[in-house]
């Protein structure tokens, strides 16, 4: 059946944000009671998405070893996963919303486990680069199926505080996780059941999928927009796949500068398409809105800050300090416990209260303060005196910014859009990663060879005073690296401020929160006219 609009000549009916729905018209249906075990199973996904982007930084050296890796090619371990799951997110998030996002889930967590399992069974570096890009293209189809499934299972404002709580506690901590389960796997089995570990994992996601979770609907008729996925898909993938390359060359090569630019004007045209396309892949009023702008700006420069110095801790605990895969991950513990408690214990209890930026600003701002910390670490700092506070702070400081910046996001967007307004989350995120990473390591290498010229040091020479230098100046490189995170991660609060601005759905005068969700859903539709398939 095609989607219903109103008349293209027809004035819309105004609606502000205490609007109610028409008095006539039907009553929301009621609550799903099995939508806090769908939660659990929207956690599994997430959480293996999410963890599969680092704890393969942990089983790397193993892997290199086994299948004959070079130094030059290794990164392609992590590069092919997240180049196929940053340029194919917004594609997949409009197949969701087209054809059905508990499919879409289905067929995502089905196709990651049997990537992961081809992974594990990698018998050189083709075979696993192959099978780490395929785990991204499901994941792409994976990660905003589940994030829209959340939102339009859980409207009541409150429910969907402690709903995205959860998610945003997992968003986060995951990486934390990958990192602690990567160590143990590692060290006990083999590294590739570091890969093996999705597919049960996966196998119990999908059967709670097909009994817990519902499908809202979908969009029957309509037509995908196959210029806009080739334009979307292929700047994307120029951007990340730019960045992932400025980390093995200067970023004055000719190939970076093309990647990049390239990248940036078939965006450009995309955009263009995307104001005359019938069925458009990413609908522009998504990223126009000034609150959801804003989250995603935020959310990018969160991710560009926090992947570099994930990387960067666990060299120095790991090359620096000696410490063992398993000991390293087991160091990410106490921030993982933070983060819970900062999502769970304070933004669920306090978003519903206060504006979303009131929850952003301080996050930010603790995050950056246990940045700082880690920025001062010297070859000689203590796990204690350094590491503990400052990612105690780091964690608690995400926790409480991750729920309150995802809720905005997604929030008051057509329940017909939801595939793309998570799709676009989760791209910003992917691309500051991407950016992060190429970004912060080029500034750590720089600083660290700067270092070595300053004071004079051959680095080639093996004496033990040079090979005491070495570590220094790597320590140095990470501290100027981890100094510039800190200020993007004050840069990102100052554009939370500036952008968002909403006031609190609990302040909010007029209609109950049921009807507030209603009445979002009819601004968002009254609005935005849906053409027919």
């Amino acid at each position: 059946m095609a989607d219903t609009a109103p008349p293209e000549n027809a004035p819309a009916r105004p609606v502000s944000p205490d609007t109610p729905p028409d008095k006539g018209g039907a009553a929301p249906p009621p609550p799903d009671p099995r939508r806090w075990w769908g939660l659990v199973v929207i956690a599994l996904a997430q959480l293996i998405v999410v963890l599969d982007m680092t704890i393969v930084n942990i089983a790397l050296p193993s892997a290199q070893q086994d299948l004959g890796l070079t130094d030059g090619n290794r990164q392609w371990a992590i590069t092919s996963y997240t180049l196929a799951f940053g340029g194919l997110l917004l594609l997949g998030g409009r197949l969701g919303d087209l054809f059905g996002r508990k499919r879409s889930f289905v067929i995502g967590l089905i196709g990651f486990a049997g990537a992961s399992a081809l992974g594990g069974a990698a018998t050189g570096p083709g075979m696993l680069f192959a099978a780490r890009a395929l785990q991204g293209v499901f994941a792409a189809l994976l990660a905003p199926a589940a994030l829209s499934l959340l939102t339009t299972t859980f409207t009541d404002p409150r429910e969907r505080g402690k709903a995205f709580g959860v998610f945003g506690a997992i968003a986060g901590a995951g990486s934390a996780i990958g990192m602690l389960v990567g160590g143990l796997l590692t060290e006990y089995l083999d590294w590739r059941w570091c890969l093996y570990v999705n597919a049960p994992v996966a196998a119990v996601a999908v059967i709670g999928a097909v009994v817990m979770l519902k499908d809202p609907g979908r969009r029957t008729g309509a037509q995908l927009d196959i210029l806009g996925a080739v334009l979307g898909t292929a700047g994307v993938l120029s951007i990340v796949y730019g960045f992932s390359e400025a980390e093995s060359r200067d970023w004055d090569d000719t190939r970076v500068l093309t990647l990049l630019i390239g990248g940036v004007l078939i965006l450009g045209i995309f955009s263009l398409w995307q104001t005359r396309a019938r069925t458009p892949l990413l609908p522009l009023h998504i990223v126009k809105d000034r609150q959801r702008a804003g989250a995603y700006l935020t959310m990018a420069l969160v991710t560009i800050a926090m992947f570099g110095v994930f990387l960067f801790l666990t060299f120095y605990l790991q090359g620096i300090k000696g410490w063992s895969p398993l000991k390293t991950g087991a160091a990410y513990l106490p921030m993982t416990v933070c983060m819970v408690i900062g999502s769970t214990q304070i933004s669920v209890r306090l978003l519903h209260r206060v504006p979303a930026r009131a929850l952003i600003i301080p996050g930010l701002t603790l995050a950056a303060g246990g940045l700082a910390f880690l920025a001062s670490m010297d070859v000689d700092a203590t796990y204690l005196s350094h590491v503990l506070p400052g990612i105690c702070l780091m964690g608690l400081g995400m926790g409480v910014t991750f729920m309150a910046a995802i809720s905005t996001a997604t929030s008051r967007v057509a329940p017909h859009e939801q595939g793309a307004a998570s799709a676009t989350l989760n791209t910003m995120q992917q691309v500051g990663g991407s950016v992060g990473t190429a970004l912060l390591n080029t500034i750590a290498a720089s600083a660290t060879t700067n270092w070595l010229t300053d004071h004079r040091i051959n680095p080639t020479e093996q004496t033990p005073q040079v090979r005491a230098a070495l570590a220094e100046a790597t320590v140095h490189g990470y501290s100027v690296a981890t100094w510039i995170s800190a200020g993007i991660m004050l840069l990102a609060a100052l554009i939370a401020g500036a952008f968002i601005n909403a006031k609190a759905p609990g302040r909010q005068a007029g209609p109950t929160a049921a009807a507030q969700a209603g009445a979002d859903r009819e601004a968002t539709a009254v609005q935005t006219p849906i053409h027919a398939g």
